[in-house]
């Protein structure tokens, strides 16, 4: 099994970093080179469009962080997960989805497929 529960707080470390060598650094730790990342609103393959896609979501969402919505769950090279983006604490989290994730067998991530429960209306 190289997908383990860990694999989402390091997934979700990566969305939070908003310093530009720090998440290079992450995503470049955590995703496979080619990895592909699809949700409702997006559909990119490779680090560098993943990178920019997490920018332009911290761009779209200042101040705003992800973080767990209950336990991730993990088996073979899968693993699942819900989340949040809202203000650190317990303020309301206006964003709110699940992801699956599979890694490439040695750890790495190599498909995400998101899905988005909540979103604001103007998104």
């Amino acid at each position: 099994m190289t997908a383990t529960p860990d694999l989402a707080d390091r997934y979700l470390a990566a969305w939070n970093a908003t310093d530009p060598g720090t998440r290079h650094t992450l995503v470049a730790e955590l995703f496979t080179e080619d990895v592909r990342y699809t949700d409702p609103l997006v559909d990119v393959r490779g680090r560098a469009d993943l990178e920019a896609t997490i920018a332009a979501v911290q761009d779209r969402f200042p101040g705003l962080a992800f973080r767990l919505a209950g336990p991730a769950d993990a088996h073979h090279d899968q693993l699942r997960f819900s989340w949040h983006l809202g203000p650190d604490g317990d303020g309301a989290a206006p964003v709110a989805g699940s992801d699956v994730a599979v890694t490439d067998g040695a750890g790495r991530i190599r498909t995400v497929l998101g899905f988005l429960d909540r979103v604001p209306g103007a998104f």
